[in-house]
């Protein structure tokens, strides 16, 4: 039989769930796009999108996913046959490395595993070895939404202003973007890069970039320019056309300025970070409670680099695509897909954006009855383990 004949419930990691307030907000006749509503609308978006990334610098909006962020970030800094250094920590890193590639770049890699974070002391000691500074940019994931790993962007960050090194350094935030705490200017980022489907509660379709001192320094010479993700006339519009590079994208716009509304009323990044940590160690309890020699465990070895947005979770002798079929088709949940080497004997647990106690607790408890029921041996009771951690914050 199945149960699945209620609401459906989405915990991939992205496209995360949408709220009904955004859903709403997103539901509208197309406006004047030169005058009226639509200017005040934008100019709320441009004037609260710094403090999303927590930078005073400038804030750029393209009309694509996260990926047209990492474009946007390399054609407006680069040239080419600039040498770029791509962190490993999964898979999403060397994605943006391969994109770097084709549009021209030199690519290095700082291998790394998909289960552990970069590691700050290699990435100092390539820097040292690298007198003459050929190394423009370094591509680096906050989080990696297939390995769920958690970079210690601070402590990159530091590494780089010590070695007083030109390489701009360049964090994807994709994944962790309104999930995880990150401090752009106190960190030393120089460009940080996100997507609307996440931590950010809207549906796919706008791509953030935000930019720098150095950054836009690098603009000034950048020879990869595109009239489609320029800088200048965005820097500088004439009209709000310009900022978007052609038609505005009316539905998200209005959605954006709904979902910064509702961080805003919860009462700002640092309350959103704080109940995603809270919820984040309700599902570490859960897969920690569930873990067996040879069965359940963790994907990232070291719990102070578990993501806060995602939980890669392996299986063991399981078959991952039985326990999604069992999650989903049996019980209306939907978990996420494995990928990577591993991909056939693991599953994700997105827990970003859109979510709190209830939601959660139905995920887990849904994923611990799927588990019971493809005999995936389990070594004590999660929802028991996550019920623990959420009651202490209550």
């Amino acid at each position: 039989m199945t149960l699945r004949f209620g609401p459906p419930v989405v915990a991939i990691p992205g496209p995360s769930i949408v709220p009904d307030r955004v859903l709403d907000a997103m539901r509208r006749p197309m406006p004047n796009i030169y005058a009226g509503e639509l200017i005040e609308v934008n100019e709320e978006i441009f004037a609260g999108l710094g403090a999303i990334a927590r930078t005073k610098h400038e804030s750029f909006v393209t009309i694509s996913n996260g990926h047209g962020g990492w474009q946007m970030a390399l054609c407006n800094t680069l040239s080419a046959g600039d040498k770029v250094l791509v962190c490993e920590s999964g898979r999403f890193a060397m994605i943006w490395g391969d994109m770097a590639a084709l549009s021209g770049l030199q690519v290095e890699v700082l291998g790394g595993t998909d289960r552990d974070p970069v590691d700050p002391t290699a990435l100092a000691e390539r820097l040292a070895n690298d007198p003459d500074q050929e190394i423009a940019a370094i591509l680096i994931a906050q989080t990696d939404t297939g390995s769920s790993v958690k970079n210690d962007i601070e402590a990159i960050g530091h590494v780089v202003r010590d070695a007083d090194h030109r390489a701009l350094l360049m964090v994807d935030c994709i994944a962790s973007m309104g999930c995880e705490q990150f401090e752009m200017d106190a960190w030393g980022v120089d460009i940080a890069v996100a997507g609307s489907q996440k931590g950010l509660m809207v549906p796919p379709g706008l791509g953030f970039c935000w930019a720098g001192p150095r950054a836009l320094k690098a603009y000034e010479t950048a020879g990869l320019r595109v009239a489609i993700f320029d800088w200048e006339p965005r820097m500088n519009p004439q009209a709000i056309y310009s900022q978007y590079s052609g038609t505005p994208p009316i539905a998200h716009m209005y959605g954006i300025r709904e979902s910064m509304r509702m961080i805003n009323e919860e009462g700002g990044m640092e309350a959103v970070w704080a109940r995603h940590t809270v919820l984040a160690d309700a599902v570490r309890a859960a897969v920690e409670a569930w873990s067996s020699p040879g069965a359940i465990e963790f994907n990232i070895t070291d719990p102070a680099h578990r993501s806060n947005a995602v939980t890669t979770v392996l299986t063991g002798k399981a078959s991952a695509d039985e326990l999604r079929d069992c999650c989903e088709g049996g019980a209306g949940l939907t978990i996420g897909i494995g990928v990577g080497a591993k991909a056939e004997h693991s599953f994700r647990i997105g827990h970003m954006g859109h979510l709190n106690p209830p939601s959660i607790l139905g995920t887990l408890g849904t994923i611990e009855a799927a588990l019971q029921t493809i005999g995936c041996p389990t070594g004590g009771s999660g929802v028991a383990a996550a019920a623990e951690v959420i009651g202490k914050s209550l």
